[in-house]
């Protein structure tokens, strides 16, 4: 079985097999924001972007680049650590609001 996965994806070591499973699960927590905003819109009957979405933006985007970094793709690398600096950025403002609003 691993051998013939191994031969299905191109990889000759069970590591390399074991960095492209990485990446699925990597890409399937980056593609889940998008499952998340496409229901909380359905539910609400208008376009919204729920918290979640950016946290598995974070999630998503943080293993993805883990994932680049490993295969040494500059482009992929550039991408997903700009990425990254704006999840947080939205995730901190978020919150930075949701204080103030407690406080008032």
């Amino acid at each position: 079985m691993i051998l013939s996965l191994m031969h299905f994806f191109k990889v000759t070591t069970e590591a390399e097999l074991w960095w492209v499973i990485f990446g699925f699960f990597a890409q399937a927590m980056f593609m889940m924001r998008f499952l998340v905003q496409w229901i909380a819109s359905e539910r609400a009957r208008r376009s919204l972007v729920p918290v979640a979405f950016w946290y598995f933006s974070l999630l998503g985007g943080l293993t993805l680049l883990a994932y680049a970094i490993h295969r040494r793709d500059p482009v992929f690398i550039f991408g997903q650590a700009l990425g990254t600096v704006i999840y947080v950025r939205n995730l901190w403002l978020i919150h930075a609001s949701r204080n103030r609003t407690l406080e008032s």
